[in-house]
């Protein structure tokens, strides 16, 4: 499996709409043979004032992505392969709206 970054950009209305879309997201990825798996999200407060997604996959490829978020129902906006991974510290504690 490679390393993906997904972009979702205004991909949800809100904070609850986003939380619909990962239990879809989590339904489809523990699929058998779903090429993917969910390793994280950032979640983006967009000037909209939609909520948008920087989500890091590892899949099969980048069609497997775009199949996971058509069984999902949810936006795929970009897909970006990672090369290398670069940890200076870890992640903060999470964020709160």
């Amino acid at each position: 499996m490679q390393l993906y970054v997904i972009l979702r950009r205004n991909g949800f209305t809100s904070v609850e709409d986003l939380q619909e879309g990962a239990k879809r997201s989590t339904t489809a990825g523990d699929a058998p043979d779903s090429g993917v798996r969910w390793i994280r999200s950032y979640v983006l407060d967009e000037e909209s004032g939609e909520v948008g997604t920087v989500c890091i996959y590892e899949a099969d490829s980048p069609e497997a992505i775009r199949a996971h978020g058509a069984a999902a129902t949810l936006p795929v906006d970009e897909i970006i392969s990672v090369m290398d991974t670069v940890v200076v510290r870890p992640d903060p504690v999470a964020a709160t709206a």
